[in-house]
Formats: C-alpha cells, sequence, structure tokens
C-alpha cells in the first residue's frame, strides 16, 4: 500500500450546511473527513496535514505560494509516495496550475474537490478522493505534473477549466479532451499532457490584472491599470487575439509604460495567433510587444506571469517562457 498524504485546504469538500443561514460554510478538518470516509483507508497508507479551510474564492496567490512551498516540502519525502490535495472548485484550476509549474517531481500530485457538501445525500466528496487514491496508485501516473480528479475524470492542471457553475461533471480540458478516467477500480490513461514544465523560484510577483475585451471598448481600463501600480497584465481578447482599435490604444499605452502585456483569447477553446492585420489585429498586437500564451486562459496566464515575472523583468525571456519556437 502506498503512502499518500492528504493536503485540505477547505473548499466545499469540507463544508456543511449552516443551520442558521441555510448556505455552505467551511466546518470540516481533514482529520474528520478521513473519519467519514473510512474506505478511503483501506486502499492506502493516508497521512493528513490541514494547511487550511478557506473557500475557493478565499485563496490568493500568496496563500498558493505558501501551498506549493509546503508540497515541495513533503513530496521530497521517502515516506510520501503520493500527495493528494483538497481545494474549492473555484480557484482549483489556478492552485493546480500553480503548482503544476513550481512543483518538480515524478510523484503522483492529483488535486481534487467537491461540487456538493457534505450535508447533501449525493456529496462527491467521497468518490472523488477514493478516484484519486487509484489514480496515485496507478504506475501510469509518475511524471504527468499536477492532476486534476473530479466526477471520475482525469485532466491536466495545465489544460483543465470548470466549465459550469453547479454540474458535477464542470472539469473538462476543452482544447485537448481528458487525459484519463476512473472507471471503478480500474484507471485509464490515454496521453500525457500536451505541455510539461516548471520553473525553479521562491517568489512571485503578484501584481498582475486581467482585462476582458468587449465589442466598442476603449482604452480607459488599460490607461487605468497602467497607472495603478501594476507590473504585468493579461488581456483577453476576441477570437484568435484581436481587438476594438481603441482598445488597441489602451494596450499600446501600456506597452508605452514598459509593463508585459500577455494575450489570451476569452473563446473557451483555442489558441492566441497573429493571424490579421487590420488596426487592433494579432500582427499589430505582436508588434507593440505582446506576449501570445497560446493555448491558456486568462487566469491561467495571469497565474504563469505572476510566476514568471517571480524570476526575471526582462521581456525576451518572458517572451521565450510563453512562446514556444
Amino acid at each position: 500500500m502506498k503512502n499518500i498524504l492528504i493536503v485540505f485546504t477547505g473548499g466545499t469538500f469540507s463544508m456543511k450546511i449552516d443551520e442558521e443561514t441555510g448556505g455552505a460554510v467551511p466546518f470540516y478538518q481533514g482529520d474528520q473527513l478521513l473519519e467519514m470516509i473510512p474506505e478511503a483507508k483501506d486502499l492506502a497508507k493516508l497521512s493528513c496535514y490541514q494547511f487550511g479551510n478557506y473557500p475557493g474564492p478565499h485563496i490568493t496567490p500568496e496563500i498558493m505560494l505558501e501551498l506549493s512551498n509546503k508540497v515541495n516540502e513533503y513530496i521530497v519525502k521517502d515516506d510520501v509516495d503520493a500527495i493528494i490535495v483538497t481545494h474549492g472548485t473555484d480557484s482549483l484550476e489556478e492552485t493546480a496550475y500553480f503548482l503544476d509549474l513550481t512543483v518538480k517531481t515524478e510523484k503522483p500530485i492529483v488535486m481534487i474537490g467537491a461540487m456538493k457538501t457534505s450535508s447533501e445525500p449525493d456529496w462527491d466528496g467521497p468518490t472523488n478522493l477514493i478516484d484519486a487514491i487509484r489514480v496515485v496508485d496507478s504506475p501510469y501516473s509518475k511524471n504527468l505534473g499536477v492532476l486534476v480528479c473530479l466526477n471520475g475524470e482525469i485532466n491536466a492542471a495545465s489544460e483543465v477549466t470548470k466549465t459550469h457553475t453547479e454540474d458535477i461533471e464542470t472539469f473538462h480540458s476543452l482544447d485537448f479532451g481528458a487525459i484519463g478516467f476512473v472507471d471503478r477500480e480500474y484507471v485509464f490513461f490515454n496521453r500525457a499532457p500536451i505541455k510539461l514544465e516548471t520553473f525553479t523560484t521562491g517568489k512571485i510577483n503578484p501584481k498582475v490584472d486581467m482585462i476582458k475585451v468587449y465589442a466598442g471598448m476603449d482604452e480607459k481600463f488599460f490607461k487605468f491599470s497602467a497607472e495603478s501600480n501594476i507590473d504585468g497584465l493579461v488581456v483577453e481578447a476576441m477570437g484568435v487575439g484581436n481587438v476594438p482599435p481603441a482598445a488597441f490604444e489602451g494596450i499600446k499605452y501600456v506597452r508605452e509604460k514598459g509593463i508585459p502585456v500577455v494575450l489570451v483569447s476569452r473563446c473557451p477553446s483555442g489558441e492566441t495567433i497573429d493571424t490579421y492585420s487590420y488596426p487592433g489585429a494579432g500582427k499589430w498586437l505582436k508588434k507593440e510587444g505582446v506576449i501570445f500564451a497560446e493555448f491558456l486562459n486568462g487566469q491561467k496566464a495571469r497565474i504563469k506571469l505572476m510566476i514568471c515575472l517571480g524570476i526575471t523583468t526582462d521581456e525576451e525571456e518572458l517572451t521565450d517562457m510563453f512562446e514556444d519556437e
């Protein structure tokens, strides 16, 4: 039996319905949750680390860095074969990608959550935990980076996103599909993640804004952001990477301040490329030194930019970190 450390950070997995308010609130600690899922102890030697009891929206980049440091501390121990992290689903994909970029190990790391609380009869927390234990127990789960496993679907942290506000079947990789799945006690892997990369750093720069482009947008939000002491900006552009002409002037203003700009698409899937050359289109943005983030969505590009800015402010180096030749 493998030695698996379960790091509890909170989220709906740890919540129950509060009788006074009628809403879900953090309640259970990790050891209490394990007592509520006794069948998990038959599958592996489980140990528990209570990192926190945060709702997903309360997670910050600083907390992600603290969690990364803790995971890096434990994953090298001889008596830890794998780590499972419980997390709130609202920010799970961001924390998963943060860990994916900052923890270098061949050992399996799987992040899980729950869409239902323990007060509900269809609480999905126990199934997700048992599935994750089976995933890390598979010999094929090594060297895959951080994985996300909910509702029996295994996705790469760099590819997965939350697609529905409350459906249990919410986490999907829209561009490339799941890398595997769990069917009862069996684990199947179809492929490896499209891209795996890690960065060695002890700090991040969280002063990164994100702006979503819309039809008829002007430059005001870009100028406000540039004057707000930021060190980086992520822009969710239209289509493959195009913005309205007035918004382009705003991006140009940001670039004139020497602030790196990373471009993603507001579309749920697809990459950013400089296909078009009309005013405000990709080729104009590329000429201004805007970095194209390929298949990353906005929240993931922001995570990566914060990490990269903790390593370097050189724009050529930043571009190389995002754009494959």
